[in-house]
C-alpha cells in the first residue's frame, strides 16, 4: 500500500488503462498540454501523445458526441468535463444518445465511454457551477453512475468504469482531490472495485448513515462525534456506486442497526437518498426501529457565499443533530 491523493490515484488509474488498452483515450478541454483544469491528467499527455490524450474545443456537445460516436466504433474514451455542472449542453448527447444505443440497436452497438469530472458543491462558484446530478443521470436505464470517496475507490473505480461495455458517469468532488489514502500498490496486482459494490467504511450497531462521495467523509466524521460526546456507535456504508446500487448491502445494514439516517449532497426532491428510503420500507420496514431521516443539500440553488454554501451542505454538525433526534 502507497499513500496517494485522491487526483493522484485517479491519475494512476487512468495511466494503467493507457498502457492496458490502446483504444482508451482521454479526451476533454485542457486535458493535454494544460495538464487538466484540476491536474488530474498531469503527465499522461507527454507520456502518451496527441493521439491518446488529446485537447477539445471549449464545446461538450461537440465532444462528447464526438467520444459516443467513436466508442461504437471500438474505440473507449475517456471523457472530462471541467464541471459536470456542464451536463446540460450535451443532454441530448448523455442521455438521449450514449444511453440508448445498445438497446436502439438491439445489442449489436456498445457505447463504452466514460464521462468523468467534479460533480459538487462546496467551492463558492455559484450556482451554475455546482449542480450534483449523480441522482439525475441514475435515472436513465442504460447509464452507469459512481461516486468515488477515496483515493482507492477512485482508482478503483475510474478502472471498472473504462472496462465496462456501457456509458459510466464518474462524479467526483473538487474537495477530494488533495486528500490523502492508502492506495494498493501496482506490484501487488490489478486493481478494480466492482460497479455496484459498495462498503462499510465504519463497523457500528446503533445506527446506520449511508452516504456517497464526499458524503461518506462527513458522516465519518460525525460517526466519531456521535462515539466520542454522545457513545452511540454509528455505521457507515459508503454506496460508491449509485447505478447499480448495492441493494443487499443497504439492507444489510438496516438489518444490523434499525435506524437510518441517509446523507446525500443532492437536492433532496428526488434525489439518491429519496431512491435508497424507498428501497428500505419496501424491503425492510420491518426492521425499522425509528422513521428513516435524511440529510440532503437545503433545498435552493447553491448558495455563493462561503459560509452560507458550507452550512446548504450536509456537514457533520447537521448529521449529528439528525440523528440525535432518532434516540
Amino acid at each position: 500500500m502507497r499513500t496517494l491523493t485522491y487526483r493522484e490515484a485517479l491519475r494512476e488509474g487512468l495511466d494503467e488503462e493507457l498502457a492496458r488498452d490502446e483504444n482508451v483515450v482521454l479526451m476533454g478541454e485542457e486535458v493535454a498540454q494544460y495538464n487538466g483544469a484540476y491536474k488530474v491528467t498531469e503527465g499522461l499527455w507527454a507520456k502518451w501523445g496527441d493521439k491518446r490524450v488529446v485537447d477539445t474545443p471549449i464545446s461538450e456537445a461537440g465532444f462528447i458526441g464526438m467520444g459516443i460516436g467513436a466508442s461504437m466504433l471500438g474505440v473507449r474514451p475517456v471523457m472530462e468535463l471541467m464541471f459536470w455542472s456542464f451536463h446540460s449542453v450535451a443532454f441530448d448527447q448523455l442521455v438521449n444518445n450514449a444511453a440508448c444505443v445498445r438497446y436502439m440497436s438491439g445489442g449489436l452497438c456498445n457505447c463504452p465511454i466514460v464521462v468523468r469530472g467534479p460533480a459538487n458543491g462546496g467551492t463558492n462558484v455559484g450556482a451554475t457551477h455546482s449542480h450534483i446530478p449523480e441522482g439525475l443521470f441514475a435515472a436513465f436505464p442504460g447509464l452507469k453512475v459512481c461516486s468515488p470517496a477515496t483515493p482507492a475507490d477512485a482508482k478503483g473505480l475510474i478502472k471498472a468504469a473504462i472496462r465496462d461495455n456501457d456509458p459510466v458517469y464518474v462524479m467526483e468532488n473538487t474537495l477530494l482531490y488533495g486528500m490523502t489514502g492508502e492506495v494498493p500498490d501496482p506490484a501487488d496486482g490489478d486493481f478494480v472495485i466492482p460497479l455496484g459494490k459498495a462498503e462499510v467504511k465504519r463497523e457500528g450497531a446503533d445506527i446506520s448513515l449511508i452516504a456517497h462521495g464526499r458524503s461518506t467523509i462527513s458522516a465519518l466524521q460525525a460517526a466519531e462525534t456521535l462515539q466520542a460526546e454522545h457513545g452511540i456507535n454509528a455505521e457507515v456504508l459508503d454506496l460508491r456506486s449509485i447505478r447499480p446500487l448495492d441493494v443487499d448491502a443497504i439492507l444489510a445494514t438496516v438489518a444490523k442497526t434499525h435506524r437510518v439516517v441517509l446523507v446525500d449532497e443532492s437536492k433532496p426532491f428526488g434525489g439518491v437518498s429519496a431512491m435508497v428510503s424507498h428501497l428500505i420500507q419496501e424491503h425492510a420496514f420491518d426492521e425499522l426501529d425509528a422513521p428513516i431521516k435524511r440529510v440532503c443539500t437545503i433545498d435552493a440553488p447553491a448558495i455563493y457565499s462561503p459560509h452560507i454554501e458550507n452550512e446548504q451542505l450536509p456537514n457533520p454538525r447537521r448529521i449529528v443533530e439528525k440523528v440525535l433526534t432518532m434516540f
